[in-house]
């Protein structure tokens, strides 16, 4: 997108920028709903959050800012601004949360504003939808002023902010790889039935790598998460959780659930069993017990040696898959379009249509086109609901790029916790049981329309 973008003119930019929802596009870019193009924006603004983020929180960044001549002095003032500024705040796990802190707030923001449009017929759908240069400038205006925000008690409550808000985040990824799977597995039935046979393979084949991933991480937890005498909870978390697994696969293709609900079957299985074992892995590496919480690279390196418990990676394994789990889960919720009608009901959107003839009504005379307005007679998500995923999101991502680590009491280092382990084990708990609730909601109620 940004590279079609890039291709238009000066004076087709500052329409982006600061005029209304149907940018203009090249006329190498197809044709698009508005309603995709805004959230992919807005989607791309917490990604640029993100990566700044990501930036500050890299090992040497300190150092770095150390070399610029009286810019980290104790008490140095930053020329354009009146107050002191304290740079430890600018990196490191401080610098994560006043970002993220920022991205909260604006997005809460739009939250509120949006609540309870129906059309882009709505004055605030222009808002929505447009003046994308001054919604940048209100997110900058905004993390500027967290950098402010005084070093004290901020950091341990907006750890509990974090925790809160990931824990339903999780909940929400859950929805979204639901809805993914089941319409992955629709339309590879549906192609195997109007062509080849040899969609049904490729179901089979992913269905089975999802499992056979699933049952090699469980494994792998029972050797290295697991002692002989020590790490009783790890053990009864892996169990249960390979239990619960088993139960919902079994669930999914007996015949009475097949009856009611002939789109399910192990391929949505398999991969919520997969997401389920990410969980556990991922409660399992809060442990501050670190006998039964090794580090990856005391994994790689067959060392024994504890890792620093105040250190904060975000590249680790744990923190690097949950950044992509959550990049896949942004951009699915931005572009999808399902048929699933109760993921639709639960998410707040609707069936989009495809754009048809209104592709050639949206192209001018010279070959540029404007994003399809699709909205005029009612909107296709709910804009206040969309904003208010994007905060959970960003209070993910905290969590995520500070390991869920917990800060000390002095507020100078990062400590794992048992709660993170419990809210993250409890949420994969949670996870299983509305899956399972969406495989028998239909047998229980069958006088209600579960289409």
């Amino acid at each position: 997108m940004g590279a079609c973008m890039a291709l238009c003119s000066l004076a087709s930019c500052a329409s982006c920028l600061c005029g209304s929802a149907p940018c203009l596009l090249s006329s190498c870019c197809p044709s698009s709903f508005n309603s995709t193009v805004t959230r992919l924006v807005f989607s791309f603004f917490l990604l640029l959050g993100t990566v700044v983020s990501v930036i500050m929180i890299m090992p040497g960044m300190e150092t770095q800012l150390e070399k610029i001549p009286g810019f980290c002095e104790q008490n140095s003032v930053i020329p354009g601004f009146q107050g002191k500024v304290n740079c430890n705040i600018i990196v490191g796990y401080k610098s994560v949360y006043r970002m993220c802190f920022a991205m909260v707030c604006f997005f809460f923001l739009f939250s509120v504003i949006m609540i309870r449009v129906r059309s882009s017929k709505d004055p605030r759908a222009s808002i929505q939808n447009g003046f994308w240069f001054f919604k940048f400038l209100i997110l900058v205006a905004i993390t500027v002023g967290a950098f402010f925000i005084p070093d004290g008690t901020f950091n341990k409550v907006w750890y509990y902010f974090g925790v809160v808000g990931s824990f339903v985040f999780i909940l929400i990824q859950l929805i979204l790889l639901i809805d993914f799977a089941h319409s992955w597995n629709l339309k590879w039935v549906e192609n195997a039935e109007n062509g080849s046979r040899c969609w049904y393979a490729a179901l089979l084949s992913f269905t089975f790598l999802h499992y056979a991933c699933a049952f090699a991480a469980t494994v792998l937890f029972y050797v290295f998460y697991t002692q002989p005498n020590d790490c009783t909870e790890h053990k009864v978390f892996i169990s249960l959780n390979l239990i619960f697994c088993v139960i919902v696969s079994v669930v999914s293709v007996l015949p009475k659930i097949q009856e009611v609900q002939p789109s399910s079957g192990l391929l949505q299985a398999s991969l919520i069993t997969l997401y389920t074992m990410y969980l556990t892995w991922s409660a399992m590496t809060n442990n501050p017990n670190r006998n039964c919480n090794p580090s990856l690279l005391q994994l790689v390196n067959a060392t024994t040696s504890p890792s620093t418990s105040g250190s904060v990676q975000w590249w680790d394994a744990q923190g690097i898959v949950g950044l992509v789990i959550f990049l896949f889960c942004t951009l699915y919720a931005s572009i999808r379009s399902s048929n699933n009608t109760q993921v639709n009901k639960l998410m707040q959107t609707e069936e989009t249509q495809g754009l048809a003839a209104d592709a050639e009504a949206n192209v001018d005379g010279d070959g540029v086109r404007r994003a399809v307005d699709n909205e005029e007679d009612g909107v296709t998500y709910s804009y206040s609901f969309f904003h208010f995923c994007l905060v959970l999101a960003s209070l993910y991502i905290m969590m995520t790029l500070t390991n869920w680590y917990q800060p000390d009491t002095d507020y100078q280092t990062m400590q794992s916790s048992m709660p993170a382990v419990w809210v993250k084990i409890s949420s994969s708990w949670i996870a299983l049981a509305l899956y399972l609730w969406t495989l028998v909601a239909p047998l229980m109620f069958p006088n209600r329309d579960f289409n």
